[in-house]
């Protein structure tokens, strides 16, 4: 686990969506050095993964003195193809969620890099769905994590790849309460490989629990 209590390696459970988050290296899209995924049990418990990645280029001050990585604490981190070959059963899998349409650009441009098969998996931007749950905040602090983490009391570490991929699935769950509904999208895979009836997707590994508020129960 690192230092926020993240697992390092992605729980064998099945899946309603998983959230995505990447934090960036250098000036380019495709300059990935950490990936965080979120993925929300059918229970509603929350199993947050991170990694560190090594974005072979070059860190800008900017971008360290925001997420706080840089190429010293990279070193000897796997490449995005790497990551890759474990990532991407899983997100091709399920259904996606990121805050903002910035990380699907930044894996899609990844991918284009090295060469490797993109996501072909179904993206829901947080964003818009918060716009819908919330329309009040709308020149009103807007619908970014630092202000919806003020008004849905959320505890999480921004600019964290790990902590806002948790932070952009809370404001999915939050938004369902909100609207009164589940979102159907977000209902089942778009593979047929994992049999888990039609309101789940799967990943392989070990599994560790967190309930929607965010916190381990583990």
């Amino acid at each position: 686990m690192n230092r926020f209590g993240h697992l390092d390696t992605l729980p064998d459970v099945p899946f309603r969506f998983v959230a995505v988050d990447v934090e960036t290296a250098g000036r380019t899209i495709d300059s990935i050095c950490q990936i965080g995924l979120c993925g929300v049990g059918l229970d509603g418990r929350l199993y947050t993964f991170s990694v560190l990645v090594d974005p072979q280029g070059p860190f800008i001050s900017f971008n360290t003195d925001l997420h706080g990585i840089s190429a010293e604490l990279v070193a000897g981190a796997p490449s995005f193809p790497q990551v890759w070959q474990d990532l991407a059963p899983v997100l091709n899998a399920c259904p996606l969620v990121q805050h903002s349409t910035y990380d699907e650009k930044s894996i899609t441009a990844a991918c284009r890099r090295y060469g490797l098969r993109m996501v072909t998996s179904h993206w829901t931007d947080s964003v818009r769905i918060a716009r819908r749950a919330w329309p009040e905040l709308k020149g009103n602090g807007g619908h970014g994590l630092g202000n919806l983490k003020k008004l849905l009391d959320l505890e999480f570490q921004h600019h964290d790849a790990g902590e806002d991929a948790r932070a952009a699935a809370l404001v999915i769950l939050h938004a369902e309460r909100t609207l009164g509904k589940r979102l159907t999208h977000l209902r089942s895979s778009q593979q047929l490989s994992f049999d888990f009836g039609p309101d789940a997707c799967q990943a392989s590994a070990r599994q560790e629990g967190q309930t929607s508020t965010g916190r381990s129960t583990a």
